[in-house]
């Protein structure tokens, strides 16, 4: 029951992912950022159905005023075990697909910077070589 750092981290792969699909439509810039945010969001949503899936049983097995909540299994982040446990799923099921979000739309954007920074060098270089063409 840790923190499910794999699905955050899956974030930086998936915005490279998703940018180097959208960036080679023929679309507006405005478009293409959009279609990213869609679809990192789509991913966010994904894992947050899928963490609740996951953490409805702990919930409803914890909701029980008999059930033993000290001895669960989470850390105690904070010192009462019931504000622990209400943390400890708040953490899993809100907190960990906003965390991949940002992860994804940061990579995404790191994407878009060097994939417009190699286009721009790509240029350069290209009407460089036009023009010694020409001088010479």
């Amino acid at each position: 029951m840790g923190v499910p750092i794999f699905c955050i981290l899956l974030g930086f792969p998936l915005g490279w992912f998703i940018t180097r699909k959208v960036i080679a439509s023929t679309e507006q810039l405005f478009q293409k950022l959009f279609k990213i945010f869609k679809f990192s969001l789509l991913a966010a949503i994904f894992t947050f159905i899928v963490m609740l899936i996951v953490w409805v049983s702990a919930i409803l097995i914890n909701i029980d005023s008999s059930s033993d909540i000290q001895n669960f299994g989470h850390p105690y982040i904070l010192f009462d075990p019931i504000a622990s446990f209400i943390g400890w799923l708040i953490l899993m099921i809100i907190i960990s697909p906003f965390l991949q979000l940002l992860t994804t739309i940061f990579a995404a954007f790191i994407t878009v910077i060097r994939t417009k920074k190699n286009c721009n060098n790509k240029a350069y270089s290209i009407n460089r070589q036009e023009n010694n063409r020409v001088f010479t």
